[in-house]
């Protein structure tokens, strides 16, 4: 991957773009997120799995991708570009929100210029955990292989920039991890392989250890602004709901009761880690909550369903199972919750966001 020669980053276009960062962003769902006075966002970076990647997973060999119709049908030109959404995902959300740009590309994407590099990207790949084996069962990009790609991402800032000045834009920007839901519904309780050794306080421990090690890596590197989104009432989705909600499809109780157990953990070793790392701000984001008040209470958000998702039957079908030929995909998925049977459509990612980030935005600054 190299960046394009025709287009150097110059002392004046930084100054320039530090001018016209927004201080305040009104996203379309009403609410007003606000920067601190004086503070700017120099890039969004995340890192994770599905619900933030941006298109990475289109050029590795796995079977966990979305490249194809009906993904994208409501993005800019109708095309699907490699996110698990009917259009936009938290990624580009997060990154609007945060006055940097309206879409966080994926770094893979051989097309990016030197701009976008310094403006944030998502080393986000669809089916990475915390627990190394998730990425491996489906041939994905591991968190420690995102972590070597963001190495390799400092190097060429680096070169283009120097590296007081990359200090400043690592130090300054904004870091997101969203993962794990992939390590509760598919490899703990979908595979015998992790089962066989661990129950779900040992295998929540070895999720927590996991995430420690990547977070104090992460902050090795530069990195000081860093939120980790919390694991979602993943038992909620509707995948879940078809495969261990019985007859009647309800909320799989032993996958929230994992979430939960997971996540207060994480918060707990996130603040130890505040406490022990100078200028760290490690913010926990709270999701498991708003997103089950959009599935509980979905009219109240403008929703029509929250039980099954727009692709096909709604029920199962995610990735290679939800296509052009799926029947019965809705007209309208902005009435969904959900796009496909996993992963939230674009409307609900974008209230999301906003719901997310109007009660943590303050502890980044």
């Amino acid at each position: 991957m190299k960046f394009s020669s025709s287009k150097p980053l110059s002392c004046s276009y930084i100054i320039i773009f530090s001018i016209l960062v927004f201080n305040i962003f009104h996203n379309s769902t009403g609410s007003t997120t606000r920067l601190p006075n004086n503070e700017t966002v120099p890039a969004v970076i995340i890192f994770g799995d599905s619900i933030v990647d941006t298109g990475n997973n289109n050029y590795i060999e796995t079977v966990v991708k979305c490249d194809f119709p009906p993904y994208g049908r409501d993005f800019n030109g109708g095309k699907p570009t490699g996110r698990f959404s009917n259009g936009k995902v938290p990624a580009d959300f997060l990154a609007e929100i945060f006055g940097v740009k309206k879409i966080l590309p994926a770094y893979l994407d051989p097309n990016l210029q030197l701009q976008d590099f310094l403006t944030g990207v998502s080393f986000a790949s669809g089916g990475a955990g915390y627990d190394p084996l998730t990425a491996k069962i489906v041939s994905v990009l591991s968190l420690s292989d995102q972590l070597d790609l963001f190495r390799n991402y400092i190097k060429k800032i680096k070169e283009a920039v120097g590296e007081s000045r990359t200090a400043t834009i690592l130090s300054k920007s904004i870091f997101i991890v969203c993962t794990g839901s992939d390590d509760i519904a598919n490899t703990y309780f979908s595979t015998p392989f992790r089962r066989a050794h661990y129950d779900i306080p040992g295998y929540t421990d070895l999720m927590v250890r996991s995430a420690t090690s990547f977070l104090q890596e992460l902050y090795g590197l530069g990195a000081r602004r860093i939120g980790v989104l919390s694991l979602p009432s993943i038992g909620c989705v509707p995948s879940q709901r078809t495969l261990a909600g019985g007859i009647l499809r309800g909320c799989s109780e032993s996958a929230n009761q994992a979430a939960i157990l997971f996540n207060s953990k994480l918060s707990s070793q996130m603040d130890s880690i505040n406490k022990r790392l100078p200028d760290a701000r490690l913010v926990y984001l709270d999701i498991y909550k708003p997103l089950l008040a959009l599935i509980q209470n979905p009219s109240q958000y403008g929703f029509q369903e929250a039980n099954k998702g727009c692709c096909g039957t709604g029920k199962i079908e995610v990735s290679i199972l939800c296509t052009s030929f799926s029947p019965e995909t809705c007209t309208n998925a902005s009435e969904y919750v959900f796009w496909d049977s996993y992963h939230p459509s674009e409307q609900a990612s974008k209230i999301l966001t906003s719901m997310v980030l109007d009660d943590y935005i303050y502890k980044f600054f």
